[in-house]
């Protein structure tokens, strides 16, 4: 997975104070649970800007398996893809908690990215989301089970996790399932590795349940079983 870099870091501060200001008298758009913000195949020409809460995007195979594409958390933007002039939604995106966010007409994010100076930085943004899709791909035919689900939880920490001394931490709550549909195996098999991981003191849960990754063992880790 590609690691966010500083200059990633101040582009999304600066696109999300970009989009703040921009729906400043916007109203929010709250989202229950499980509640889908949009779903595929629906034609919908807004970008969504997370406030708080968490948001995943999903797609359903012709056998009816669900297939976990990413997962945005406050501060995100996700629906990029209706830039693109595609007729409708390629996937679905479902509130994973509470949620609230602000909906930007395209031509209105257009407008707003131009007028902060901002089109430069979108474009390498969108550049290091399409290097991660291909790293995905690449590890579902390359990689064994075990490996992607280690990299998954080094992406989750990375992206959205918050650092300790030692070790990150990932406040957002994700299941088994969702992480065997991340990762492409089975739920049963999914927990088999977590508990070995845990077992080598590579994660473990703290007293708030939030899963704790030590990146540097996990990472080491990974580089031996390659």
């Amino acid at each position: 997975m590609i690691q966010e870099t500083p200059q990633a870091d101040l582009f999304k501060k600066q696109l999300g104070e970009s989009l703040l200001r921009e729906t400043r008298n916007s109203r929010a758009v709250k989202f229950a649970r499980h509640e889908n913000v949009y779903t595929v195949g629906e034609r919908d020409e807004m970008v969504y800007y997370i406030e708080s809460g968490q948001v995943k995007l999903v797609m359903d195979s012709p056998e009816g398996k669900e297939c976990l594409l990413a997962i945005h958390s406050a501060g995100d933007i996700f629906g990029e893809l209706c830039l693109s002039g595609v007729s409708g939604r390629v996937e679905t995106a479902v509130a994973m908690k509470v949620t609230i966010v602000k909906r930007i007409p395209a031509s209105q994010f257009f407008a707003r990215l131009q007028r902060d100076a901002l089109v430069e930085g979108f474009v390498r943004y969108l550049a290091v989301r399409v290097a991660d899709q291909q790293q995905v791909i690449a590890n579902l035919v390359l990689v064994d089970s075990e490996q992607r689900l280690g990299q998954t939880l080094l992406q989750l920490a990375r992206t959205m996790g918050k650092k300790d001394p030692r070790s990150i931490r990932i406040e957002l709550k994700i299941s088994h399932e969702e992480l065997s549909e991340m990762v492409g195996t089975t739920r049963p098999r999914i927990s088999m590795f977590m508990q070995r991981f845990k077992n080598l003191g590579l994660i473990e849960t703290n007293k708030e349940h939030f899963l704790v990754i030590k990146e540097n063992k996990l990472g080491a880790y990974l580089a031996q079983i390659a």
